[in-house]
């Protein structure tokens, strides 16, 4: 579903609007918000946000070992745990509610463990200045879910930051993320600069989101995208129960190329 009006675009994308992928022989299987540019389904890449998936397994499973170059890629655990092993010699485990980040600058190759009886996590890529970061060596860090700050925004709205300026990861890439918890009726509102984005997809319950005079009402994995072109407030209201979501919001032009895969 999509909509225009004069300054923004707002694209709403349920599960089965969305992309799909699938490794280890059908154990793990993903929809994708955001698909890579020449598969179907889902949004079209946006500014630094380039690829969105979304990973579920049952049991352990595997996708095995594979090379990256250049982008900034995090696996952030929603349910069980997610083993990263690579070619530099990290050999890591990172539970629910933590983040493995790959900066993979001049290269690296790496694989995904899954464990347990149930997996669910995101695979988030951002493109960085790409000239910049190929002259780079590839960084591996992780990040538990005690590590992250957390913050009280007004009555019934929690937000544990992830990037930006109060989170603790750093990238090239100018995003921000946070992962919104809203009681229910409580609201969240942000204002959106002009030429920028806003990606977000809800995690648990449902949401009423708000902005200029277009309203959505958002169930667990649906999907927004919402580009500006000038600055506008967007609210986020949870109905019935407690709601989860993770936003991304980043200027749509950074300042630099985008390359096209």
């Amino acid at each position: 579903m999509k909509t225009t009006e004069n300054s923004f675009v707002l694209d709403v994308y349920s599960p089965d609007q969305q992309g799909v992928g699938s490794f280890d022989g059908g154990k793990i299987t993903e929809i994708k918000p955001i698909p890579f540019p020449r598969e179907s389904g889902g949004a079209k890449r946006t500014g630094p946000l380039l690829y969105w998936a979304w990973a579920s397994s049952k049991g352990d499973g595997v996708i095995g070992m594979h090379p990256h170059q250049g982008f900034e890629i995090i696996s952030y655990v929603m349910e069980g745990a997610v083993g990263h092993t690579d070619t530099a010699g990290n050999n890591r485990r990172v539970s629910a509610g933590g983040i493995q980040i790959m900066q993979t600058g001049s290269g690296i190759s790496h694989q995904e463990e899954m464990y347990g009886e149930q997996t669910e996590f995101f695979q988030i890529w951002f493109e960085p200045n790409m000239s910049a970061s190929l002259r780079k060596p590839p960084v591996y860090s992780d990040f538990e879910d005690a590590e992250f700050p957390r913050e009280t925004l007004g009555n019934g709205i929690t937000a544990k930051h992830i990037i930006g300026p109060s989170g603790v990861i750093e990238l090239q890439a100018p995003i921000n993320w946070d992962v919104l918890q809203i009681r229910p009726k409580a609201s969240y509102s942000i204002s959106l600069a002009e030429h920028s984005l806003a990606g977000f997809i809800v995690t648990r319950g449902s949401v009423q989101a708000t902005i200029g005079d277009e309203e959505r009402r958002l169930s667990r994995r649906d999907f927004v995208m919402i580009k500006t072109e000038s600055s506008h407030s967007l609210t986020i209201q949870a109905i019935d129960e407690d709601a989860e979501l993770t936003l991304i919001t980043a200027p749509i032009d950074p300042g630099y190329s985008l390359i096209n895969l």
